[in-house]
């Protein structure tokens, strides 16, 4: 009898969206962080739902960690100094020139991006996610030295334009995991 009541057609992407959201009073009822679901939800790359709760879960234990939410405070200063940048003249995606990496500090955050998208890239690929978010971590010392010693928004416009191109790959390579832009507080 209640299979008379189905549409003859279900919409996946209803259903899946009906059954994210109960997995997030779920999580919300459990003392779970609804925002780091959010977040992860947030990308749209993945309906399964096994693999959203375990990345969401390694997402909310690097967020649990000193370097976790250090690495947090560090995203969301690159994506307000893009924001306020690209309202000013568009996005700054693009390759990061090598040439004008000047500062030791933005050559050694660039080096460590191009191993990390790499290694975070691969173990989610191989549903790793606990050890893509320490691969994540790792970018926390780079990053905290970077906005110490180098000034973004710098005279020469090839170098603001290619340090905000950095920051761009840092929170391309954060989006990889999850959206942190979603994620609350702290």
């Amino acid at each position: 009898q209640a299979a008379e009541t189905l549409p003859a057609q279900l919409d996946v992407p209803d259903v899946l969206a009906f059954l994210a959201d109960r997995l997030r009073v779920q999580l919300r009822t459990e003392g779970a962080r609804h925002d780091v679901l959010a977040a992860v939800l947030g990308l749209g790359i993945d309906d399964d739902l096994v693999r959203l709760l375990a990345r969401t879960n390694a997402v909310a234990d690097l967020l649990g960690t000193d370097d976790g939410a250090n690495l947090l405070a560090a995203y969301r200063r690159a994506a307000n100094i893009l924001r306020i940048e690209e309202k000013k003249d568009g996005p700054h995606d693009g390759a990061v020139d090598p040439r004008f990496l000047e500062a030791p500090e933005e050559l050694a955050l660039a080096q460590a991006l191009e191993r990390v998208e790499a290694d975070v890239a691969r173990l989610l690929g191989h549903e790793r996610f606990a050890p893509a978010m320490e691969a994540l971590a790792s970018l926390r010392p780079k990053l905290d030295a970077f906005f110490d010693k180098v000034t973004v928004n710098a005279e020469r416009p090839e170098l603001r334009r290619n340090r905000l191109r950095l920051l761009s790959r840092v929170r391309a390579a954060m989006h990889l995991a999850a959206d942190f832009s979603r994620i609350e507080g702290q």
